[in-house]
């Protein structure tokens, strides 16, 4: 391993390895990834890992994940089974009153060209005969599904390696530096120098950007997940705030909590989780937890991607967001764009660091 790169990406998880993993294509780049921990470790190995578009707002943003989404199948071709599956997603209702709310999104969403069904009751149970006769209908898209995030991420590094790229790992950043148009990044174990650097540190990117001496505007959120036994075939689709896996489980998520880095799981909010998903699959009732976990998301103050150049530092790059896991294949894409056209083939305007006015250098 030398010490000089053409670009370091600090992060590598599900956006740091896909953006190392695409911009290793080109073979135009020396690339280093750095890491404080191992993959996987943090938030990408700690997530229920849908690929979810459809009930995505404002249209734009669903837009975009839609577009990611539609790369998966060609990802796979090119870095091996990461395990996509693109089931269909439902998102139940239980009031008649949000029927037409659910009618407005699927009109809006269909501006930007996402396919959207709002069903009643019977068509809901017709797909998913084991939710609850109490629902009201749902709002349907087959363009949703879910993947292994463990497959994804070690097959992104994998692809990478190949290409060339070079990885750290339990390698904590200490300082970085600017100095002759050169990043100096220092880390626990060495200096390494670098023309480009990129950002992709998920719920740490904040403090990496003290770092620089800029605030970037994201925050953490914890989500706790509870994991059922391996059970009998029971959902076919992503569902909203579940999953079936492959081996049977069921993994059951809908919490979000602002309680800083915590991966604790807590009492109140795992059985909030199990009441409402008994209200969505009346025979989880009679079904096992066999696991708890939780992970911390990071979470943009406006809710929406941070991509691109971080203002007034040439040459610092950003990648932050929430759906990583959906966006990986569109980000790591428009990433490589940017590092090596200088342009972008999906105008980035409205995921630009500086709307953050307030928190520019």
């Amino acid at each position: 391993m030398t010490n000089q790169y053409d670009v370091v990406v600090i992060g590598s998880g599900v956006i740091g390895s896909s953006i190392a993993y695409h911009l290793s294509e080109s073979k135009q780049k020396e690339i280093l990834v750095i890491d404080k921990g191992f993959p996987l470790s943090g938030t990408s190995g700690s997530t229920q890992a849908w690929v979810w578009v459809h009930n995505k707002t404002p249209s734009w943003y669903g837009e975009l994940s839609m577009y990611s989404a539609e790369l998966y199948p060609f990802l796979e071709r090119k870095i091996g089974d990461v395990e996509y599956k693109r089931t269909g997603g439902i998102a139940p209702f239980f009031n008649e009153s949000d029927r037409e709310k659910a009618l407005r999104l699927a009109e809006k969403q269909a501006e930007v060209g996402i396919d959207i069904e709002v069903l009643n009751r019977e068509q809901v149970l017709e797909k998913e005969p084991a939710l609850s006769p109490t629902i009201a209908g749902a709002t349907y898209s087959k363009i949703d599904g879910n993947v292994n995030p463990f497959r994804l991420v070690e097959l992104y590094i994998k692809a990478a390696k190949r290409n060339g790229a070079e990885f750290s790992f339990y390698n904590p950043v200490i300082d970085i530096d600017k100095d002759n148009g050169n990043f100096t990044i220092t880390t626990k174990e060495g200096v390494f120098y670098a023309k480009q650097l990129i950002l992709a540190g998920g719920p740490w990117t904040k403090g990496l950007g003290e770092l620089l001496g800029i605030d970037i505007p994201v925050k953490q959120v914890r989500g706790q997940i509870i994991v059922t036994e391996p059970l009998a075939p029971l959902i076919k689709h992503t569902i909203g705030g579940m999953r079936q896996a492959d081996n049977g489980e069921i993994l059951i998520g809908y919490s979000k909590e602002e309680v800083g880095y915590d991966r604790r799981t807590t009492l109140d909010v795992i059985q909030d989780t199990a009441k409402m998903a008994v209200d969505y699959l009346p025979d989880l009732a009679r079904a096992n937890i066999v696991r708890c976990f939780s992970g911390i998301r990071v979470m943009p103050h406006d809710g929406f991607p941070i991509l691109g150049e971080i203002p007034e530092i040439d040459n610092a790059f950003i990648a932050v967001m929430h759906s990583g896991i959906t966006l990986s294949p569109l980000v790591g894409t428009l990433m490589t764009e940017l590092l090596t056209e200088g342009e972008t083939s999906i105008d980035l305007k409205r995921l630009r660091f500086n709307r953050f006015n307030e928190c520019n250098v």
